[in-house]
Parts: C-alpha cells; sequence; structure tokens
C-alpha cells in the first residue's frame, strides 16, 4: 500500500510580506502535520516543506527529522492549488 498524503487543514503560520514569503502548517488524514514555505512572487511556489516532529513518519516510521515529505512535495502542491487553500488560510 502506498502512502497518499491528503491535507484536512491547512493554517498560516508566518508571513513576510515585503519578500513574498509565507508559512503555512498542514495536517493531513493521518494526523501527521508538515511546515511547508511558499513564495508569491512571481506565482505561488513551494520552496521546502518538512514534518512536524509531532508523530513518527508515516512513510519511513521514524521519530526524528527525515526527508520523506520532499518525495510528496508536488502532490501535495497541487492539492494546495487544486483546492485553493491558500486562499482560505490567509482569508
Amino acid at each position: 500500500m502506498a502512502y497518499r498524503p491528503t491535507i484536512t487543514t491547512l493554517k498560516k503560520a508566518g508571513i513576510n510580506e515585503k519578500e513574498g514569503l509565507y508559512e503555512f502548517t498542514a495536517t493531513l488524514v493521518d494526523g501527521t502535520e508538515c511546515r511547508m514555505f511558499y513564495n508569491r512572487f512571481p506565482e505561488w511556489k513551494m520552496t521546502y516543506i518538512n514534518r512536524l516532529l509531532t508523530k513518527p513518519c508515516p512513510v519511513c516510521r521514524k521519530d526524528f527529522i527525515c526527508n520523506c515529505f520532499n518525495a510528496f512535495a508536488g502532490e501535495i502542491d497541487q492539492q494546495i492549488k487544486d483546492r485553493q487553500l491558500i486562499d482560505e488560510a490567509l482569508a
């Protein structure tokens, strides 16, 4: 069974308006939390993603820093754009 991350909530965590940098935290269906950074200029683009250490990694089951979510960055980014979650988080 392959891991499929599905976002339930996206929250704004930090903003640097001048530079167009945004930080969001996402909660996934399985309870995993991720932090992602976006650059707004010239268009919304994910620059970094990592798992917050609240639960073990659902992919590798490690309870410390891993880079497993880099493999799912495109899929998570697409969910955010398709469901327009950034607009909801900033509202």
